[in-house]
């Protein structure tokens, strides 16, 4: 979904609002007062204060607290809160806590608990647990969510509003059936239509009246594939009209103050792409898991996907861990420095907000184990320690807000792709969609290159390299789009498993990958998934040399396509495995085998030469580096005038490894965070961070900002 330029331009205003009333970035995390006694409250204003806390995201799950009964309301309690967080300096981001539906609520109403697809019924002592179709439900969060607007619209405290947590709950209940029956007959116009898409002529599977049509619960094998895929596509957009439907209530009580929900990394129930365009600001719960040791690649790949979602506008670390969680099996602490790096990776990827789940360490439920900014044992610890040094070296970071990151680089991320490529039934069936993108992104972050994430429905004009790991699903309208693309000059790489379906799952005759076959030069005739076993096969490149494919391979004929590299063993012996083909003014590569990370590293790096693509800063293995400039934070624009105009331009400098780098930066600057000039060679310890802010000359950023606005955005 694109996303109107103006509706960017109002959501960009009141974002800078914020971070001016907050004085810089956003630092802070989910406060649950209610868990605690109220002495327990002044004390922790005042630590807020002393960690430099200036947002706190309060009554998440408060729902019983604030209906404490059907119609019976409380809000003494918050409003008290409100007011000491407001004395104390602390903005306030406020929750409608429709994730937690009393129990009060789900014993009038027990059919408000989800289903799941073999048809039984969660069960209530979590949270989540709701049938977001229910119009009880529905109509009880919106009656909250007006309470809410009406009587804290005023408050001083208010900065910006946090509608639900976490959507996610898939039902298969009967008010979903009967919401997704209606979301069916609006996209369709007749079950003729609808018999069509879904291919029902195969197993006998034909509607002849709309009562027939059944959400896809569990059959007897298995269930029509593109019946699945329209049900996935219904969960988000149901899920998604209830958040616009309190967006809009909040929105009419205070027009001027930003409205998000919190994502979740690699959820594949909602279309972010979709649920972003109706929010101010992207914002991402983000929590890796400290035993793995490329963590921090992951959660790079969400933090570009989350700058990308909304056309590269600053975006929000809703929740993190300052230590461990309490969802794995074995929940490692982070290491001490862990917290404030992840953070700082954030900020260089484009955040403006750092905020933590949660203030205070719970004793009971659920989290109770899950770090917090203050833990079980108060604020004497190493944890809150580090919180209060973040917290006071972000204050000397406040014009970095509403500063940009611009790529070159771009890298295709569909929800569409996912849904379609996982429902099974085809040659593979541990195909994992995020783990294909990641394998593609990987080289890219250690090369430093900046990587945007796009859509079938994004502008790719602005890039010189355009990326397609696994984009099963396209419409023509798509394909086009990437021809188009490349014959206008773009270098495309796209990877197996491509342009293999249309919009409704079915697939494209002709050979594989059907949609893109004119531009590629080149078609498959058969897949041939390799055992999972580690069966490899042997390739041979165009330059002599020879490396290995494992996972998938395909018969694949050249066309009117350079070969780069052929299978030389097993039963695809002598048949080409990469191509190139030269179209209009571009070329589009293809790789019909997953090949090992030595040769994609390669071939990507061949790529980004000859599409003229050069890293921030070159670095050794583990040192991360990103740029992030504009106008917006130094009180400039365009309008300044003056050829000595300057703009701001910060470089950010991460050690992701556990020992000292040595990097070589040239043109230097200042240290934001220590305050000393950098230039040349320095030492960067195990952990360490810099943020050196560049002097640049004003028509350097402009170029930057006018690769932003082909792409809908302005800077201003």
């Amino acid at each position: 979904m694109t996303i109107d330029p103006e509706d960017l331009r109002t959501a960009e205003k009141r974002l800078e609002q914020l971070h001016q009333k907050l004085g810089g970035i956003a630092y802070g995390g989910d406060y649950n007062p209610e868990q605690w006694p109220r002495e327990v409250w002044l004390e922790d204003a005042k630590l807020m204060q002393q960690a430099g806390v200036n947002l706190v995201t309060l009554a998440v799950f408060s729902w019983s607290r604030l209906e404490t009964s059907d119609g019976v309301f409380d809000f003494e309690w918050l409003d008290e809160v409100m007011d000491l967080m407001h004395a104390h300096g602390i903005g306030v981001d406020l929750a409608t806590p429709d994730a937690v539906p009393p129990a009060w609520l789900v014993e009038q109403h027990p059919d408000i608990m989800p289903e799941r697809a073999d048809g039984s019924i969660f069960g209530f002592g979590s949270r989540q647990h709701f049938d977001v179709s229910h119009p009880v439900y529905r109509a009880k969060s919106l009656a909250l969510a007006e309470k809410m607007g009406e009587r804290y619209a005023k408050h001083p405290a208010l900065r910006m509003w946090h509608v639900g947590n976490e959507y996610g709950p898939t039902s298969y209940g009967p008010w979903a059936e009967k919401a997704f029956r209606e979301w069916l007959q609006r996209k369709y116009s007749s079950l003729d239509e609808l018999n069509e898409a879904w291919s029902t002529t195969v197993w006998g599977q034909i509607y002849t009246d709309w009562n027939q049509v059944r959400v896809p619960a569990q059959p007897r094998t298995w269930s029509n594939p593109s019946r699945r895929l329209d049900f996935h596509r219904f969960t988000s957009d149901s899920m998604l009209e209830h958040f616009k439907a309190e967006r809009d209530i909040l929105r009419r009580h205070t027009p001027d103050l930003p409205i998000v929900t919190n994502f979740m990394r690699f959820y594949k129930t909602n279309d972010y792409w979709a649920w972003a365009a109706q929010e101010d600001a992207a914002a991402l719960d983000i929590y890796p898991d400290p035993r793995e040791d490329d963590a921090h690649i992951a959660a790079a790949l969400n933090f570009d996907l989350m700058r990308s979602l909304r056309h590269g506008q600053p975006w929000m670390v809703m929740e993190q861990a300052t230590g461990a969680v309490s969802q794995w099996s074995v929940n490692v602490s982070k290491l001490p420095g862990k917290m404030r790096l992840g953070s700082y990776q954030a900020i260089a990827q484009g955040a403006d907000s750092i905020l933590f789940f949660q203030w205070r360490q719970a004793k009971g439920g659920t989290e109770r184990y899950h770090s917090a900014m203050v833990n079980h044992a108060g604020p004497n610890t190493r944890i809150f320690r580090e919180v209060c040094e973040l917290g006071q070296e972000l204050k000397s970071l406040g014009g970095l807000t509403g500063t940009r990151s611009t790529a070159k680089v771009a890298i295709v991320f569909d929800w569409d792709c996912w849904w379609a490529l996982e429902l099974g039934n085809s040659p593979r069936s541990d195909l994992n969609y995020t783990q294909e993108v990641l394998r593609f992104y990987r080289p890219l972050f250690d090369a430093n290159v900046t990587v945007d994430f796009v859509n079938a429905n994004s502008d790719l004009s602005t890039y010189s390299l355009v990326i397609m790991p696994a984009s099963y699903l396209l419409t023509d309208a798509a394909a086009a789009k990437f021809e188009n693309y490349v014959s206008d000059g773009g270098r495309l790489v796209v990877s197996y498993l491509s342009g293999i379906v249309d919009q409704d799952n079915t697939i494209r005759l002709g050979g594989y990958p059907g949609a893109l076959r004119n531009v590629l030069g080149a078609w498959s005739e058969e897949m041939h998934p390799l055992a999972g076993d580690g069966e490899q096969v042997k390739l041979s490149t165009f330059d002599g040399g020879t490396s290995s494919a494992s996972y998938w391979t395909e018969h694949l004929h050249a066309g009117t396509a350079d070969v780069l590299a052929s299978y030389s063993s097993g039963r695809l012996a002598g048949a080409p495995a990469i191509t190139r083909n030269s179209f209009g003014q571009g070329t589009a590569v293809y790789l019909s085998a997953r090949i090992e990370e030595g040769l994609l590293k390669q071939l990507l790096d061949d790529e980004l030469q000859s599409a003229g693509v050069e890293p921030e800063l070159k670095a050794p293995t583990g040192v991360q580096v990103r740029r992030r400039a504009g106008f917006r934070s130094a009180g400039l624009g365009p309008d300044a005038g003056g050829s000595n105009d300057t703009a701001k331009s910060f470089l950010l400098v991460l050690n992701h490894n556990d020992a000292p780098s040595r990097v070589n930066v040239l043109d230097g600057g200042t240290d934001r965070i220590s305050g000393q000039p950098i230039h040349g060679e320095v030492e960067l310890p195990a952990n360490g961070v810099l943020v050196i802010e560049e002097v640049v000359v004003l028509e350097e950023v402009l170029v930057r900002e006018e690769s932003a606005a082909k792409a809908g955005t302005p800077w201003h």
